[in-house]
């Protein structure tokens, strides 16, 4: 009885190991803190460039993985580049830019 009780307890304690380990990030994969975090400084930087009349008529994608932002898609002046990466870099959290907007 106590040799079963004793192992009840070892894989208990496994499956909480487990459940624990498979939340850790990896080179490859956030964790679901930095996901969560990665898709709020996504939304921020997406609602502060759609308020921006200079560039709310621009179609700008923001991609976020671990604080690193990255903006694509095409603007009409390097005016709109600057200002879009300005945004970027204002919003708390953000570790880097790299600014791929392309002027058409």
């Amino acid at each position: 009885m106590e040799t079963k009780r004793t192992l009840i307890c070892y894989l208990v304690l496994f499956i909480f190991l487990f459940t624990f380990a498979g939340c850790a990030s990896t080179s490859r994969q956030a964790s679901t803190g930095e996901y969560v975090d990665d898709s709020v400084i996504t939304t921020k930087i997406k609602s502060q460039l759609a308020k921006d009349d200079f560039l709310k008529s621009f179609r700008i994608s923001v991609e976020t993985y671990k604080g690193a932002v990255q903006l694509s898609g095409r603007v009409n002046t390097q005016a709109a580049v600057d200002k879009a990466g300005q945004i970027a870099r204002s919003v708390k959290g953000v570790q880097s830019v790299t600014n791929d907007l392309i002027v058409k």
